[in-house]
């Protein structure tokens, strides 16, 4: 081979041996893996995060697509001042409903947001009550009025229809 041969063969060496260790470099694998992990993982988060409104939209609902309504009290069993559990929207979650001094039915899931113990309405003092760490919560708005509790109670959602109290859906508030 003429000199000139051998010095242009001798760096294309130089060169596809570049490409060699760039494509043999462990970190950008690594770093490339990472990426695609860290990326995969946060579109399922707001995938997921997107999509849970239309679940609660439809565990809301019953199997004709109409809202579940749970026939709670007959408005004449529930004096001024008392209060009743039922279960909403299934038979595994606990809820209270509240005839206050005022003459307004208000419901909230029965379980404090502080560590899920039972409410219990006050009647003397006009709140929710969890005796637990002795929380209280406003009986008109659900929101923590005292004790360790800082998010408010989940809000059942009631209707009033022929002399009957019917839970309609729950609101989960957060402010």
């Amino acid at each position: 081979m003429s000199d000139d041969k051998k010095q242009n063969h001798h760096e294309d060496d130089k060169d596809m041996i570049k490409l060699i260790d760039n494509l043999n470099r462990k970190d950008d694998v690594h770093l490339n893996r990472r990426a695609f992990l860290k990326a995969s993982f946060g579109a399922t988060v707001a995938i997921g995060l997107a999509t849970t409104p239309f679940g609660i939209f439809t565990f809301l609902r019953d199997e004709n697509g109409e809202v579940k309504r749970v026939e709670v009290t007959d408005i004449n069993d529930l004096a001024i001042g008392e209060s009743r559990n039922f279960n909403y929207p299934t038979k595994n979650e606990p809820a209270i409903l509240v005839r206050t001094p005022d003459d307004k039915f208000v419901a909230y899931n029965n379980k404090c947001t502080h560590l899920q113990c039972p409410v219990f309405y006050e009647h003397k003092e006009n709140v929710l009550l969890c005796p637990c760490h002795k929380g209280y919560f406003n009986v008109d708005s659900g929101q923590p009025m005292a004790g360790p509790p800082q998010r408010e109670l989940p809000k059942i959602l009631l209707e009033i229809k022929d002399g009957k109290v019917f839970a309609v859906g729950r609101e989960v508030r957060h402010g």
